[in-house]
C-alpha cells in the first residue's frame, strides 16, 4: 500500500505543490522563499521520516503568513490522504525535544477531530524572514486538514530560534510515531471502527 499523496493549492495568494510519502526517509526539496521556514520543512522531513517535496510561490510583500499557512493546510491535506482508512497506524505519538537552553514537546492524536492546542511563549520577532507567531499558525493549519489532536509546548528557553526548531522537530518526531504501522494492530485504532467519520 502506497501511503503518498499530491496536493495542489491555487488560491490569488499562493501557488502550493505540495507531494508527500509517510515511508521516506527525508528526500525532496523544500522552498518557500522563507529561508527558515525552508529550514523548518527540512526537519520535518528529516525527523518525521517522511519524503516531502514542497514549492511555494506566494505574496511575500504582504508578510509570510499566507505562505506559511497555505504550506501548513497543504500539508494537512497530505497526511489526510497518505493515512487513508487509518488501518494499522499507531495513532498516538508524542515526543520531548531538548536544543541548547530550549525544550518542546508534542503530543500528537490521529482522532479525525481537529484540535489544538499551542503554549509557547515565544519570544517578539522574526527570524529568516519567519514572524514567530507563524508558528501556531503553521501547526493549526496542519491539524484542521489532516484531523488532527495536536499539542505543541514550548517547556523552556529564551533563543527564538532554538524554541520553534524543537517544537518543529518534537512535532515531526511524533508525527512518525503516530502515523508508524503497529504490525499487532489488527485494524483501525479505534472502539468506533472509525478514525475518518
Amino acid at each position: 500500500m502506497s501511503r503518498a499523496a499530491e496536493i495542489v493549492r491555487e488560491t490569488k495568494e499562493t501557488s502550493v505543490r505540495l507531494s508527500l510519502a509517510l515511508d521516506g526517509v527525508g528526500s525532496g526539496e523544500r522552498r518557500t522563499d522563507i529561508g527558515f521556514f525552508d529550514h523548518m520543512l527540512d526537519l520535518v522531513a528529516r525527523h518525521g521520516r517522511l519524503d516531502l517535496d514542497v514549492q511555494v510561490t506566494g505574496d511575500l510583500e504582504t508578510g509570510g503568513h499566507h505562505t506559511v499557512e497555505d504550506t501548513g493546510l497543504s500539508l494537512g491535506q497530505a497526511l489526510d490522504v497518505a493515512l487513508g482508512d487509518r488501518s494499522g497506524i499507531r495513532r498516538y505519538g508524542h515526543a520531548v525535544v531538548p536544543m541548547d537552553e530550549a525544550r518542546a514537546s508534542c503530543a500528537i492524536d490521529i482522532s479525525g477531530r481537529p484540535f489544538v492546542a499551542v503554549e509557547a511563549e515565544l519570544p517578539h520577532g522574526s527570524t529568516g524572514g519567519f514572524d514567530h507567531e507563524l508558528t501556531e499558525e503553521f501547526f493549526r493549519a496542519v491539524a484542521n486538514t489532516a484531523k488532527l489532536t495536536l499539542h505543541v509546548t514550548v517547556e523552556a528557553g529564551t533563543n527564538a530560534h532554538h524554541m520553534i526548531e524543537a517544537s518543529f522537530k518534537a512535532f515531526a518526531r511524533a508525527l512518525r510515531e503516530a502515523t508508524s504501522i503497529d504490525p499487532t494492530e489488527t485494524g483501525v485504532p479505534s472502539t468506533k471502527g472509525t478514525l475518518t467519520e
